[in-house]
């Protein structure tokens, strides 16, 4: 059980998983194009014994993994904000559980900065004209907490740690551990000029790391005329996750533009990239369920 929803059972769950609901970057797309790896922007659920479900951002994901959660009995969970753009944070007013009297939604987020606390920030765009219901109109209790980039946090059995990362605006990666096993969440990076350069703080969140969940929104060539636009190349996710000693490299934040077949083959030149290395890369796609049992206890 959780402090701060002590009323609301956890889950029984017997495993640390990861489950992706929407693993594109930028805006949502629907095509049958991108049918196998999904149109929805990012939202991933975190789950682990004795704790509330994390949610990794609230993109439109956000809304199909609430279409998972019972209706009948009092749900809880915290969502962890990567930052505040309209990608990561677009699904929280179609969140099912959002929209039930009696529940609880954590949302922990860096302060967005300029002098804008985090309700301002989120009211402004869950606000009419732009919605027709303001956030506080939402029936379920929403509790925000600006958090403290690099002070510890600990949901459940889960320690939880954020490190301000480059992008555009006010942004934080996360690193979660549970009994021995490691998750990184990187999922908007703002790639350097210079490929052999990695952001210590990025580095620190992905050391060793079990899964990293990293940016990988452009090719090589789009890089080159949106180099400020604050993402990262496939190739540049492959060189963090191996500078990082990472097991598993999860390629996140799939550009709009990049149809199911662009993915396979960027997904084969990572996997090209990183032969001779002990790094798996995989390409996140909706439904994607991986689970670990733990080393310790």
């Amino acid at each position: 059980m959780e402090s701060g929803n002590s009323r609301v059972p956890v889950r029984p769950v017997d495993a640390l998983s990861v489950t992706f609901y929407g693993v594109r970057g930028s805006t949502p797309c629907c095509s049958p194009s991108v049918n196998r790896y999904g149109g929805n922007t990012s939202s991933v659920v975190v789950e682990a014994p004795g704790t509330v479900p994390l949610l990794l951002d609230l993109g439109t994901g956000a809304r199909e993994y609430g279409r998972t959660v019972p209706t009948a009995d009092p749900f809880a969970c915290r969502a962890l904000l990567s930052h505040l753009h309209w990608d990561h944070v677009q699904g929280l007013p179609f969140f099912g559980p959002a929209l039930v009297p009696g529940n609880r939604i954590d949302v922990h987020a860096p302060a967005p900065g300029g002098g804008v606390d985090l309700e301002t920030a989120l009211d402004s765009g869950i606000h009419p004209p732009f919605f027709p219901v303001t956030l506080r109109e939402l029936p379920a209790a929403v509790v925000l907490h600006e958090i403290e980039p690099g002070e510890p946090m600990r949901f459940g059995e889960v320690a939880v740690v954020a490190r301000s990362v480059p992008h555009v605006g006010p942004t934080v990666g996360y690193r979660l551990e549970w009994r021995g096993v490691a998750i990184a969440y990187i999922p908007d990076h703002q790639q350097p000029a210079l490929e052999s350069v990695i952001d210590p703080a990025v580095l620190e969140l992905a050391d060793g790391a079990d899964l990293l969940i990293h940016d990988a929104q452009y090719t090589s060539t789009e890089f080159a005329t949106k180099q400020a636009w604050g993402h990262s190349t496939v190739r540049y996710a492959v060189e963090v996750a191996r500078r990082a000693g990472v097991h598993t490299l999860a390629l996140f934040h799939h550009d709009p533009a990049h149809d199911d077949a662009t993915i396979d083959m960027l997904a084969e030149e990572a996997r090209s990239d990183a032969s001779g290395d002990a790094l798996e890369v995989i390409a996140a796609a909706e439904g994607l369920r991986l689970t670990w049992p733990g080393r310790l206890g």
